[in-house]
């Protein structure tokens, strides 16, 4: 039997993308024959596995004991992290880079292909054998794609997950949805943003799925490392200059927004979540209303971003939700919105901005608006789609003439 066009070009499309795995992972062994310093981060989780199966302190010190001589970098990460990375442990020092990096390209394929197969559509990458490999590679020049690389984050893995678990396993109504969701969260606390999305779309036993994930990988951590954990979370999980300056321009959320401008006064991070808690009622409703019609990547996407900005730190490499708001602007023929916003992304604005020390506290209005742009950006465009939302409302309660 033949193979139907649309099913030879979306396998077409995934072997290629498997290639483009293939040339990540070769460069990643290059790397590691090479002795090159890259991936900075991906050092430290797997400093962290190591640190807790010698059983020294996690959060005593400013910098790891099994961190390489090259990286001077504290462990930021939930006390159930350092297990959830023990595989790392097993790979050579050199070549934990090359694991991330692979392991973050084939989340950003995965999360190309779920967005842009939408339910009752068909599929672009069926219609496009060079769609997925095209768009993975152009992805990796947007800022926060490469950057994420580049450092060994892991974004894109955790995007992936939550991605998989609420557009694939809970709309299947899977009974492991919101499994992928807690996991995510005990690695890092920001996909805890998710559990209340969850929620507000109606998947109750999701949401409780997923917290009770969370909570259960943090309290066995509580039983292995007692004291350790205890200092987590009454030290380390409330402060948010633990990983880093917050009004450094990378910290592209409300509250590194307020503190430079501000600079760095006390009451910067209640304005913050003020800013923030009257920005949740309309990216709560919008969140609602496009899950109702439908358009679950949508909502999916206004919880994100309002995540980012939420969020005390949302260094601009966790931004990485612009890939999914490209592909869904690109599904649903949006050209120019599309191209905007990978332009705002590829410019590298932020990496041009006058930024480090006190710079920030003297930006005038035009730096500002430039240094703030991620934060600005979606704000507004949360704010942008509720108005639009609000006049279809009135339009469809016959309030406002068409």
């Amino acid at each position: 039997m033949s193979t139907s066009p649309p099913a030879s070009e979306a396998r077409t499309g995934r072997v290629l993308a498997g290639v483009l795995v293939l040339l990540v992972l070769g460069f990643g062994v290059v790397v590691w024959l090479a002795g090159w310093h890259l991936g900075a981060d991906s050092a430290v989780y797997r400093a962290g596995a190591l640190t807790l199966v010698h059983g020294d302190p996690l959060y005593t010190r400013d910098v790891l004991t099994a961190l390489p001589d090259w990286v001077r970098l504290p462990f930021t990460y939930t006390p159930a992290a350092a297990p959830l990375f023990l595989p790392l442990a097993l790979v050579p020092s050199g070549l934990v880079w090359g694991v991330i990096a692979v392991l973050s390209v084939v989340g950003l394929i995965v999360v190309i292909t779920v967005v842009s197969s939408p339910p009752g559509r068909t599929p672009l990458l069926g219609r496009r054998w060079w769609a997925l490999p095209a768009g993975t590679a152009a992805a990796l020049v947007l800022e926060p794609v490469w950057k994420t690389l580049f450092l060994g984050q892991i974004n894109l893995i955790l995007m992936a997950f939550v991605v998989l678990d609420v557009l694939v396993l809970s709309a299947r109504g899977s009974r492991w949805a919101g499994v992928l969701i807690g996991v995510a969260a005990a690695i890092k606390l920001t996909p805890l943003i998710f559990v209340p999305h969850l929620f507000f779309t109606g998947r109750w036993k999701d949401g409780l799925r997923a917290l009770g994930t969370f909570v259960a990988l943090e309290a066995v951590m509580f039983a292995v490392i007692p004291v350790d954990a205890a200092r987590f979370w009454r030290d380390s999980a409330t402060d948010p200059s633990r990983v880093g300056s917050v009004h450094w321009i990378f910290n592209q959320s409300l509250n590194g927004l307020v503190n430079r401008a501000s600079s760095l006064a006390s009451w910067s991070l209640a304005v913050a979540v003020g800013v923030a808690a009257v920005l949740a009622v309309p990216a709560v409703w919008l969140v609602v209303r496009l899950h109702r019609r439908g358009e679950d990547a949508g909502a999916l996407l206004v919880t994100a971003f309002y995540g980012l900005l939420l969020s005390p730190v949302s260094w601009s490499h966790h931004w990485v939700w612009c890939v999914p708001l490209i592909t869904l602007l690109v599904v649903k023929a949006r050209w120019w919105a599309a191209a905007a916003v990978a332009l705002l992304f590829a410019s590298q604005v932020v990496m041009l901005v006058p930024n480090g020390g006190n710079t920030e506290f003297g930006w005038g209005l035009g730096w500002s608006v430039l240094g703030n742009v991620y934060v600005l950006a979606a704000a507004g465009g949360i704010l942008g789609l509720a108005a639009r939302e609000l006049r279809l409302v009135r339009r469809s309660t016959g309030l406002v003439t068409v």
